[in-house]
């Protein structure tokens, strides 16, 4: 039962007991209001630079298995609960989350009043913070988290992006996914085998998992591939990943993204669609206190069908930026809670984004279809 203090910039401060590793982080805290996928959470590599609150009471009452991971390791800086379950109620379950917590080195909090924090994130927006169980001084600790670094303008996709090419075969099947699920997400599934050349941005592992699925052949490529280096693996469509921070520090990808425009389809999730939105002329800004949950409604334009889908970013494209763009870039889908842009489109170019996770993993399943619009723009 070792304290643990969490010190928000602003000089706010919650205490709880350690559930994790014994030490120090720093980290913009955010909140995330999904009931599960806490290990899908941890493990997906958008979460870099962020220490992530749960707003649900009890996590961990289902324990960790190696099935559902979204990259190698646990992405996140830190990790806040109310509550973290001593018991794994789950046949599929290897260990339970603090030892995994203590297995990577991940600095945790547990018995605060984590919706007192997130209405303060909520009313005065995300913003640096420190984690720490060696450390309880208050007046040390906000000393501390405001000569702390900042994640806007700094490269965090490069740190999560792969070294070297390599290729992806595992599909959801191999991996335990259920039948119904792999039913839904090959509605409608090409026999021809399409080579797709994937940027990875921070990409999740059920995205490669979905694309394996629709039987594609996937190279996944660092995020300082060139295009030219692209186009000679001869792709038919080119996929740009999810990933973590300021979507405007990483503007060598953006001119390489501008080359491949109208010369192969193309298609961007999260992260990926603040890219393309910046090489078609847009530009992107910083939210207050983001979108990460997997409860978020959103809707399709032009058929006014509502998803509720998963989220999980800080930034977004702004729709007025594109009044000087050269092409005619559509708004295909938007956030009803907050009007947000949510999906772009260039018809005449087949490149097409979407700012949530239609991969879902862990979270509902409504936009899956979406692959499926990549895999048609390919065939075309």
């Amino acid at each position: 039962m070792k304290k643990a203090v969490l010190m928000l910039e602003d000089g706010t401060f919650f205490e709880g007991v350690s559930a994790g590793h014994d030490g120090e982080t720093y980290g913009e805290i955010v909140f995330n209001t999904s009931m599960t996928g806490y290990q899908e959470i941890l493990t997906d590599p958008s979460y870099r630079g962020q220490i992530v609150t749960m707003t649900y009471t009890e996590i961990g009452n289902y324990g960790i298995n190696e099935d559902d991971i979204e990259s190698g390791e646990v992405q996140v800086e830190g990790f806040v609960m109310k509550e973290v379950s001593k018991v794994n109620s789950n046949w599929r379950a290897d260990a339970g989350l603090i030892d995994y917590l203590k297995k990577y080195k991940i600095v945790a909090i547990e018995g605060i009043d984590t919706r007192a924090l997130t209405r303060h994130i909520r009313d005065f927006g995300a913003m640096k913070s420190v984690l720490s169980t060696i450390d309880h001084d208050r007046k040390s600790l906000l000393k501390k988290v405001k000569a702390s670094q900042s994640i806007n303008g700094i490269d965090l996709a490069k740190e999560v992006s792969t070294a070297k090419p390599y290729k992806w075969t595992k599909k959801l099947k191999e991996v335990g996914m259920l039948t119904c699920e792999r039913k839904y997400v090959c509605v409608g599934k090409n026999r021809k085998k399409y080579r797709v050349v994937a940027y990875d941005c921070g990409i999740k592992h059920n995205i490669l998992r979905i694309l394996a699925d629709l039987n594609c052949d996937v190279t996944v490529v660092p995020i300082t591939a060139t295009a030219e280096e692209v186009l000679k693996m001869k792709p038919d469509g080119i996929f740009i990943s999810n990933g973590p921070g300021d979507p405007s520090a990483v503007p060598y990808i953006v001119g390489e993204i501008k080359k491949l425009l109208g010369v192969k389809p193309i298609f961007g999730i999260c992260f990926g669609h603040q890219l393309l939105g910046q090489a078609l002329g847009g530009k992107t800004y910083k939210l207050k206190f983001g979108h990460r949950g997997a409860n978020h409604p959103v809707m399709e334009m032009s058929t006014r069908k509502i998803d509720i889908t998963v989220q999980n970013h800080g930034y977004a494209v702004d729709p007025k930026s594109f009044k000087n763009s050269k092409y005619k870039v559509e708004i295909t889908h938007i956030n009803l809670n907050d009007r947000t842009v949510e999906g772009l489109e260039v018809k005449k170019l087949k490149a097409f984004s979407i700012q949530h996770h239609p991969e879902a993993s862990a979270g509902p399943h409504d936009a899956r279809y979406i692959f499926n619009k990549f895999i048609r723009n390919m065939a075309k």
